[in-house]
């Protein structure tokens, strides 16, 4: 029971009488483009510095498709040459043909190890912190996406340098307009990256689900061979192969590179990552996704 000659209430709430959630808001409003640009370069420079300091991970992100071009194309090379397809207006031999491919599995192990980074970052890392920011968390996300799409466009056009140096020759002006369809690519993969990352909580158990997903989708995809060899053989791997998004999304690098733009991957690789994207908004919100039943990253308060 309140006394009436007792000190009487403020009527004009203080900040730190706001609700969190009023508090975020007056914090963030301020900040407006500058701050939302600010927050973007520090997750894209902190991963690009992530990228240089650890040169490892360049070779080793170079090492296995170099492996497939220099070795397997070279082996294969009597034996699959591809015949008279679009987007090719000749016979073209097996290393040009798989050179899409090797260049799109750069950025699929790109964003697998991305989300690999983000399982430790959101536990004791950065993201752990920027999570509980005043940022809204799909824009932190599509920072962090937009970071590992940076970092993977680099991989990818030093191997198709060095490709071209192997006689693996595309039209010059394809490298240019192949650039929108390698950042389509780039955000897909990361998508499905962030979804799988947020179901896990320990990195141990990460490589196993990477094996469950990466093979799978290379392989079974139009990488390194055509769909109609695929179709000879099997209905049912053929199938599969129509289903699977990594199939489109090489497809679409690989019409690019000619100049071609291929409507019906271009149409699969944008739903495939608006839908995986807001699968990882929904599964890192504390309130209603995975992590809010896991109590969302340590520290943070479902």
């Amino acid at each position: 029971m309140r006394h009436e000659d007792g000190p009487q209430e403020d009527d004009s709430m203080t900040d730190t009488a706001l609700p969190p959630r009023k508090i975020a808001h007056s914090i963030v409003r301020p900040l407006g483009l500058a701050g939302y640009g600010v927050c973007l370069a520090g997750i894209v420079n902190r991963e690009l510095l992530r990228f240089v300091q650890q040169k490892e991970r360049f070779l080793a992100a170079l090492v296995r498709p170099l492996v497939w071009l220099f070795i397997f194309a070279a082996g294969f090379r009597s034996v699959l040459g591809v015949s008279i397809i679009p987007p090719y207006e000749t016979y073209v031999l097996y290393e040009v043909y798989v050179t899409p491919g090797l260049a799109v599995m750069i950025q699929l192990f790109n964003g697998m190890q991305s989300s690999l980074s983000m399982v430790y970052d959101r536990e004791v890392g950065s993201m752990r912190v920027l999570l509980t920011s005043p940022f809204p968390r799909w824009y932190l996300l599509l920072s962090k996406l937009v970071a590992g799409v940076v970092v993977s466009l680099a991989q990818v056009y030093v191997f198709l340098a060095i490709a071209r140096l192997w006689e693996v020759e595309m039209p010059p002006m394809g490298y240019l307009a192949a650039l929108p369809a390698f950042i389509l690519t780039g955000l897909m993969l990361g998508s499905i990256g962030l979804v799988i990352s947020s179901a896990i909580r320990q990195l141990e158990n990460f490589a196993s689900v990477m094996n469950f997903v990466i093979f799978p989708m290379f392989f079974a995809s139009s990488a390194l061979y055509p769909l109609w060899r695929v179709r000879d053989a099997s209905e049912t791997l053929y199938m599969v192969c129509l289903l699977n998004p990594f199939t489109h999304a090489v497809e679409l690098v690989r019409n690019a590179l000619y100049g071609v733009f291929e409507p019906v991957s271009f149409a699969v690789v944008l739903g495939t990552t608006i839908v995986f994207f807001a699968l990882a908004v929904v599964a890192y919100d504390p309130g209603r996704g995975i992590m809010g039943r896991r109590g969302g990253p340590k520290g943070e308060a479902a």
